[in-house]
């Protein structure tokens, strides 16, 4: 963990390229602002039918950690608002949930 989805509608899909520059950043937000080991890293891109509301939807599901404080978490979601509307000129709804170890089950 972290694990990064971000669903976006179908209609407003940015290119490949736009994307491989979003990958980078947000792997490089949790290396650093979350302290996630690379091979901790997992982000999706899923493409939507919008209903309502905001074109992207980010969720983010972690571990809970001593250092992910709200002054942290603050900041991470403020850097990936701003790294999403970079590289796609969308704003997005972002939600993080943590979860204690104990409540984590995983495999690969």
């Amino acid at each position: 963990m972290p694990n990064l989805t971000i669903y976006i509608s179908s209609e407003d899909m940015p290119s490949t390229q736009a994307l491989d520059g979003l990958t980078e950043q947000c792997t490089e937000l949790c290396r650093g602002t979350l302290r996630a080991a690379l091979e901790n890293v997992h982000i999706v891109y899923l493409p939507v039918l919008r209903g309502r509301g905001h074109p992207v939807f980010a969720e983010i599901l972690l571990r809970e950690e001593s250092f992910h404080a709200p002054a942290v978490m603050h900041r991470f979601m403020k850097q990936l608002d701003d790294a999403i509307a970079d590289h796609t000129g969308l704003t997005a709804r972002i939600r993080c949930f943590s979860f204690s170890k104990q409540h984590i089950q995983a495999r690969n």
